[in-house]
């Protein structure tokens, strides 16, 4: 029995030393066996991690075809010189962390990325530092990743000749998470990726939107702050969004919004905060939508409902001192607004139960005529549109007799 024992005990020892020599632990810097992270790369074997240490690397179009891990220490710096993309996955199980990559190639027929995973699997990308990008990292047909706690900072002036800070081509299961994202077009693109997470990320000042999704299914958002961009988020020609407790504020010009539906079908979107754009929510084409214990805060319009939306539903939303509450293009109406606390309703609630006795009609006439003339914005706040708008309240002739909210709160969510 103790020589059982005592072969046990070699067996462990053997194969500790044995996976103790397997993975080898590469140093790359000016003075290492190896000064070049490419060649570092291509000699190393599957599993190896690579150690880099702090410098700059001039180099390009480094092609990781096999398991590494790249770690970076003291934020090396990987400069780009101008040239195609910087780091190209083409294997799975790929993890980099903690390096800076600058400087980027830019082409007008090429989308050239800092970092490039393509049709890989099981990848991290971590605690990077991306400036002076085309665009930042660029995920092709990959799955089964985690992009977190990055730092993508560009210096686009216009969007023809600048990319997306995290772009998603037919990718899915991507987790994209606590990254800053910054003055690029587009601060994260979706196009055809399904079941991806983004929550947490900060995206600001970026020229066109903070998240964009094209024909993209079955993902969710949450938590993420979406800042002084062209406008917030736009979702189009997708399906089953989640869109949770975000934060969509300071999105201002003639054309923004904090968020821009299109052709949106069986969605939710739930405890978000508007505060300070031209309009809220921006809604054409989108069904069986559920707007639930949102906050609309001194907008613009705080939701403009455009053609062929229907079944959708407002429960428990705030309506915070927007200039107007709900714009409407359409005489008819089969979405639910219940519940609601509207800033500007001036019932009471006798019975005090919390809800209004008196129905509140929030589509006012002025709004439905700025949507056709805007310049007749300059009338706003006189004496004129309080009668116009009291008179089509008493008799609608313009707006629809039943888009009202039967029962409003008195007190905010």
């Amino acid at each position: 029995m103790l020589q059982g024992y005592f072969k046990s005990i070699l067996l462990i020892v053997v194969f500790l030393i044995g996976a103790n020599t397997l993975y080898a632990q590469i140093e790359v810097c000016e003075t290492c066996p190896y000064s070049s992270i490419k060649k570092a790369v291509t000699e190393a074997r599957s599993g190896d991690t690579i150690h880099i240490k702090k410098g700059t690397y001039r180099e390009n179009k480094i092609v990781i075809d096999k398991p590494l891990y790249l770690k970076g220490y003291d934020y090396p710096v990987i400069d780009g010189l101008n040239k195609a993309d910087i780091l190209n996955v083409f294997a799975d199980g790929v993890r980099i962390s903690g390096i800076k990559l600058i400087n980027v190639g830019s082409s007008y027929t090429e989308d050239y990325a800092a970092i490039r995973v393509s049709k890989a699997k099981n990848f991290i990308l971590e605690d990077l530092i991306l400036e002076k990008i085309f665009f930042g990292i660029y995920l092709e047909k990959a799955s089964d990743g985690i992009v977190r706690n990055n730092k993508i900072l560009g210096d686009a002036v216009s969007e023809h000749n600048s990319g997306n800070g995290i772009q998603l081509w037919y990718s899915k299961r991507i987790t994209i998470k606590e990254n800053l994202i910054q003055k690029v077009r587009d601060g994260i693109y979706l196009e055809f990726a399904d079941h991806c997470i983004i929550e947490d990320n900060i995206s600001k000042d970026n020229l066109r939107y903070g998240l964009h999704f094209m024909f993209s299914n079955d993902d969710a958002y949450a938590q993420n702050i979406f800042e002084n961009n062209g406008a917030g988020v736009a979702v189009m020609f997708s399906k089953r969004i989640e869109m949770r407790a975000n934060h969509f504020r300071y999105n201002w010009g003639t054309a923004s919004y904090g968020l821009l539906l299109k052709e949106i079908n069986d969605a939710e979107i739930v405890e978000n905060i508007f505060e300070e754009n031209t309009t809220g929510i921006n809604i054409e084409g989108s069904n069986r939508v559920n707007y639930l214990k949102n906050t609309f805060k001194n907008n613009g319009w705080a939701v403009k409902v455009r053609g062929a939306c229907y079944e959708n539903k407002f429960l428990e939303n705030n309506f915070l001192y927007n200039s107007f509450d709900v714009s409407y293009n359409s005489k008819l109406n089969n979405n639910l607004f219940l519940n609601n606390y509207w800033s500007s309703y001036t019932g009471y609630d006798l019975d005090e139960d919390g809800f209004g006795d008196v129905p509140y009609r929030p589509v006012k006439l002025f709004s439905y005529i700025v949507n056709r003339t805007p310049e007749t914005i300059i009338l706003m706040r006189s004496l004129f549109v309080d009668i116009i708008d009291f008179s089509e309240k008493v008799s609608p002739v313009f707006t629809p007799d039943n888009l009202v909210d039967k029962a409003p709160l008195m007190r905010k969510k």
